[in-house]
């Protein structure tokens, strides 16, 4: 992905982020500030772990920092209550049946930073959300997984926020 491209994500997806960011900047960094001042007076920074411990959670929260504050900058919002239609894009609600077993398993396909498997919530760069991407309820569909082909078959498309 280029330095510019867009960033997909739902607006609960922003929002989060949104959330996060501020946490950090109004939660974490101070604290973290209040640690390094704590440490410094310990003495000796040279064999002060306190104040090493502290400076890498500095250098940490400052990257978290960054790379929200640029998903933010590239943050291309779908409002996915707005969407609709028969074909699977992203911000869908998806139902399938598992070819295998025939379970009937639900996902929406959400950005990478909003990705909770175990919530039903699978990424857009995953590869089943690849294979379900531009194909309509009633289709096939078979994705090349870490532990395998899986098929299914779309049993519905939604487009729930």
């Amino acid at each position: 992905m280029s330095a510019d491209a867009r960033v997909p994500m739902t607006s609960r997806g922003y929002q989060f982020l949104m959330e996060e960011l501020k946490r950090l900047k109004s939660v974490e960094r101070p604290k973290n500030v209040r640690e390094i001042e704590e440490a410094r007076g310990h003495g000796d920074l040279s064999e002060n772990a306190e104040f090493h411990a502290a400076k890498e959670r500095q250098s940490l929260l400052d990257v978290q920092i960054r790379d929200i504050e640029d998903k933010l900058a590239r943050a291309q919002v779908i409002e996915v209550s707005k969407l609709s239609g028969d074909r699977v894009v992203f911000g869908a609600t998806v139902s399938l049946a598992d070819g295998d077993t025939g379970e009937k398993v639900v996902y929406q396909i959400v950005g990478d930073h909003e990705a909770e498997p175990k919530n039903g919530k699978i990424s857009i760069s995953s590869p089943v959300a690849r294979a379900l991407i531009g194909r309509s309820e009633g289709d096939e569909v078979q994705a090349h997984t870490p532990t395998g082909v899986r098929s299914f078959e779309i049993l519905s498309v939604e487009y729930i926020d």
